[in-house]
């Protein structure tokens, strides 16, 4: 693959296409993921009003997601998280420690009206890296 082309990322099943969304790129050596969100692989929401088990889900998306393209969470640089509580915020804090490692990513938290599906209560984009490793400098 050249630097001129973006490779598109996708798993089997892919929850994302019935939307008509792509789940992510590869442009380079980076990957730029699609918001992901509390959505099994087979297309059913995980975790209406429990925000514990939405979060969880979301993470495993991005982890999955980011297998499927060569890479890891250990390689994610920059994250976007959406919530619609900002009350959700210290479980946000924990989560990154559990999930992403040092040096941890650069990060965005917005609260939201809304996410595409009413009962969501969180949406996630990530860019990571494929091929190197993040530096603590």
């Amino acid at each position: 693959m050249s630097d001129k082309q973006g490779r598109r990322i996708r798993t089997e099943p892919d929850p994302l296409e019935p939307y008509f969304i792509s789940q992510g790129f590869r442009v380079g050596n980076v990957i730029h993921l699609s918001g992901q969100a509390a959505i099994s692989s087979e297309g059913e929401l995980v975790g209406v009003g429990d925000f514990d088990a939405q979060a969880e889900q979301t993470f495993r998306n991005i982890q999955q997601v980011l297998e499927t393209a060569g890479s890891s969470l250990a390689k994610v640089f920059k994250v976007t998280i959406y919530l619609t509580d900002m009350s959700h915020f210290p479980r946000i804090v924990e989560l990154r420690q559990r999930w992403f490692s040092p040096p941890y990513p650069a990060d965005t938290i917005v609260e939201v009206k809304s996410l595409a599906l009413p009962e969501l209560m969180i949406e996630i984009e990530a860019m990571a890296l494929v091929e190197g490793e993040l530096i603590d400098a």
